[in-house]
């Protein structure tokens, strides 16, 4: 085992231990003002190194009061104090979401849920079809919108292994335009109604970084459109909401958050409509959660919110603006991630030897990088292909000054096929790794059979290489590509057990401690927030999560069992499994 991981093992080890080191406490002074609520009767996880676990914890102004043992932090217990007892359940910190879309997943709640098992029950196209027909009937939303929408389908996991065409969806509806997004959010499919709403025939040129599928022998649009094609037709269809319509998706999103434990959410490629959005309802105090928004550098039009009052490293009304997005391949998944190796098996009418694509010419990329980096901006680059990554580093590399490009802490997200070979210049350049282990389970399998083969599809996000470089790195669910679940992701990030059963690169699995860290505080330090949060420690944020078991003792296969029972932010209570519970 490597050195980093085997001391977090004996920290975790140690942190479920009753050993008398852990017994410090940031204690109280005789003056002291009571506590709003006392925590205690279960296992506290800290995600503080120094101090792993404690027996309980004083919350006060919505900020963390004390921390230790028992005796010594109830000695803030006033009238007033709420004493929550855990009954052996389990305190951490929130969840800090590393990386999502949570404008996005505001679309997938209030769409037909094509997700395949266990998610959904959609593993055949003719499910498929049962599913949109039935939400059709029931969904107050297509009478409202005028357009079905559907998302999660996932060609790697239908019967037919194909996506669904223009004339499936025909067989749905020929009266409104039907359009189903596929889970990696990089491919769509339109019946006839909705190509022809959104002007695309068979005269209709790829755009740059996209395709239009044609039918087998022509030109004629199939219905499937993949990454700069469909994201620039979803644009066209999507209905004009009023801002009330607007929030309300939000706040929908909102709530699969807090089911989750998560009391920070990222908007990971926001338009200046999900940022008009945001800022609305912040305006209204409709936000629970702190949302950090990171709108596309490319769709920023005058750019006027990266220098009002919302940009920079503080929340205002929980809302703020972190930076900007770049994306410079698809997914590999969905065979459009751009990679130095071809392909296992390549995507229907691509030829043996394809590599998938880049999104940015060389140059392109390197000016969008630059112009962030100038401004001071933090940027968040998509890089799930290897060749995309390596073009990545270049454009940091060419920026300018490494000193001045580690201060923003630029963030690869996804990562799935970073090299060895790149990490070490991602640790030189202070490039922040956000890696993706929860595509082990969903696609794992896909990967090694189709879409990589061995030994690359063992190495995807591989979180062991990352730690051996001494390096942090934080692991994402890219909702709406999957639920926003916590506990999916650390299940992933410790097992990396893949659909069938199997483990997908066992090298890379680290201890329950590293993925909760990965989770919490370390995912605040990519956000640049771990001054306060992330962490139980005094003066921190009272951001909480009770959970079911001690995921540090609790059998390892038996980690995606785990539910969270209530979400906290800022000392308040804003989820609970069992709302009768209090």
């Amino acid at each position: 085992m490597q050195k980093r991981q085997f001391l977090a093992s004996a920290a975790s080890w140690a942190a479920a231990s009753s050993s008398p080191w852990l017994a410090g406490c940031a204690a109280p002074g005789a003056t002291a003002a009571p506590a709003d609520a006392i925590f205690f009767g279960g296992p506290i996880l800290t995600m503080n190194n120094a101090q792993p676990q404690v027996e309980a914890v004083a919350v006060r102004g919505g900020r963390i009061a004390a921390v230790g043992q028992r005796q010594a932090v109830q000695a803030l217990q006033g009238p007033q104090t709420r004493m929550v007892d855990l009954q052996g359940r389990s305190l951490i910190p929130g969840f800090v979401d590393p990386h999502s879309h949570i404008g996005g997943v505001g679309l997938q709640a209030i769409s037909a849920n094509l997700l395949p098992p266990p998610d959904g029950g959609n593993a055949s196209i003719a499910e498929l079809q049962r599913t949109l027909r039935a939400y059709m009937q029931s969904s107050p939303e297509v009478g409202e919108l005028a357009v079905v929408f559907g998302f999660g389908y996932d060609d790697s996991q239908l019967r037919e292994l194909r996506h669904p065409t223009r004339d499936d969806l025909d067989a749905v509806s020929r009266e409104l335009p039907v359009v189903v997004i596929h889970q990696s959010g990089h491919f769509g499919a339109l019946n006839s109604l909705a190509l022809a709403r959104a002007g695309i025939t068979a005269s209709t040129p790829d755009p740059e970084g996209g395709v239009i599928r044609r039918k087998s022998g022509g030109r004629e649009p199939d219905g499937v459109l993949e990454e700069n094609a469909f994201f620039h037709t979803l644009g066209r269809l999507m209905p004009k909401l009023s801002q009330e319509q607007a929030i309300s998706w939000l706040e929908k999103a909102q709530q699969l958050y807090l089911q989750f434990g998560y009391t920070t959410a990222q908007d990971g490629r926001a338009d200046p409509g999900s940022v008009a959005t945001a800022i609305a309802a912040a305006e209204a105090g409709r936000l629970v959660l702190d949302v950090v928004s990171y709108p596309d550098i490319l769709q920023m039009g005058d750019g006027a919110f990266m220098q009002g009052p919302y940009y920079g490293h503080s929340y205002t009304k929980r809302f703020r603006i972190g930076g900007v997005k770049l994306t410079l391949d698809g997914s590999p998944q969905g065979k459009t991630a751009w990679l130095t190796q071809p392909y296992l098996v390549p995507p229907q009418g691509q030829k043996p030897g394809y590599r998938g694509y880049a999104v940015l010419s060389d140059a392109k990329a390197n000016e969008q990088v630059a112009k962030a980096i100038a401004n001071g901006w933090q940027i968040l680059v998509h890089g799930n292909g290897d060749a995309a990554i390596d073009q990545f580093i270049a454009a940091v590399r060419a920026s300018g000054p490494v000193d001045r490009a580690r201060a923003v802490r630029p963030v690869l997200i996804h990562g799935q096929t970073l090299r060895r070979d790149q990490i070490p210049q991602l640790k030189e350049l202070g490039i922040f790794p956000s890696l993706f282990p929860m595509h082990t389970f969903y696609w794992g399998d896909w990967h090694r059979d189709s879409v990589l083969g061995d030994p690359r599809a063992q190495n995807i996000s591989p979180t062991g290489w990352v730690l051996e470089q001494g390096m942090r790195f934080s692991s994402h669910h890219d909702a709406p590509v999957a639920l926003p679940s916590s506990i999916r992701v650390l299940d992933a990030t410790v097992n990396r057990t893949t659909r069938s059963g199997q483990v997908l690169g066992p090298e890379h699995c680290v201890s329950p401690w590293i993925a909760l860290q990965a989770q919490t505080l370390w995912s605040a330090y990519q956000h640049f927030e771990d001054a306060h949060k992330g962490s139980i420690e005094p003066g921190k944020l009272a951001d909480l999560v009770i959970l079911s078991d001690n995921p540090l003792t609790m059998e390892r296969h038996k980690l995606a069992t785990l539910q969270v029972l209530e979400t906290i932010k800022g000392g308040r209570s804003v989820y609970r499994l069992n709302p009768q519970d209090s």
